[in-house]
């Protein structure tokens, strides 16, 4: 008899989880990320990473669902990924990523800068990162960011120095932030890594600039 009553109970756990789980999927995601109106107007977005690669390796849901919604995608990429001698080569590969994920490849920009090469135990200048960031956000009129977060999703710690500039830039400008938003987009599939999922999303206001 036990051993019933331990069926029903894992039965009945097993049904409420299924509810509930079914209820959440047909829910609206609390997480807004350009929609509820804004998704109307178009955004110059420019997207951070810190070697080629990292545009497919994590942010190619981002990529699609933005160019889904019409959006204007610049790509600035701090290192031509020369850790192993093949900086030529992963630059290539990035711009012809760039083609198939549809970033203009005039709005694709590659840095091989001296403070900035590829590597672990290579830390990168965070002052210098933020000003290079912030001349992109005013030669574009940039209204939002996108970038690693402060794990660099992978550990990468030119990844996290990333993050760190980025963030040097929105702490000078912190009375014109507008929002910092954290956590897992609704149109990002978590299907890979939950990391990817916390990418830092940071919008500025073009007008403090």
């Amino acid at each position: 008899m036990a051993w019933l009553l331990i069926i029903i109970s894992v039965v009945l756990v097993w049904v409420a989880s299924l509810c509930k789980t079914r209820q959440a999927s047909f829910s609206p995601s609390k997480t807004v990320f350009l929609n509820n109106g804004e998704a109307l107007q178009k955004r110059n977005v420019l997207l951070v990473i810190a070697h080629p690669d990292d545009e497919s390796m994590f942010f190619s849901p981002t990529i699609n669902f933005l160019n889904s919604r019409g959006h204007n995608l610049h790509l600035l990429c701090m290192s031509t990924g020369n850790a192993d001698g093949m900086g030529n080569i992963r630059k290539e590969e990035l711009y012809q990523a760039s083609a198939i994920l549809k970033v203009p490849l005039q709005q694709v920009k590659i840095l091989d800068h001296p403070d900035f090469q590829d590597g672990f135990g290579k830390v990168w200048n965070h002052a210098l990162l933020a000003k290079i960031i912030e001349e992109e956000v005013i030669a574009h009129a940039i209204d939002t960011i996108i970038t690693f977060d402060d794990y660099g999703v992978s550990g990468h710690c030119n990844h996290i120095d990333v993050h760190r500039g980025l963030w040097s830039v929105q702490t000078y400008y912190a009375s014109i932030v507008d929002q910092l938003i954290s956590g897992c987009p609704s149109y990002l599939p978590c299907v890979t890594q939950v990391k990817i999922c916390i990418a830092c999303l940071t919008r500025i206001l073009v007008k403090a600039f």
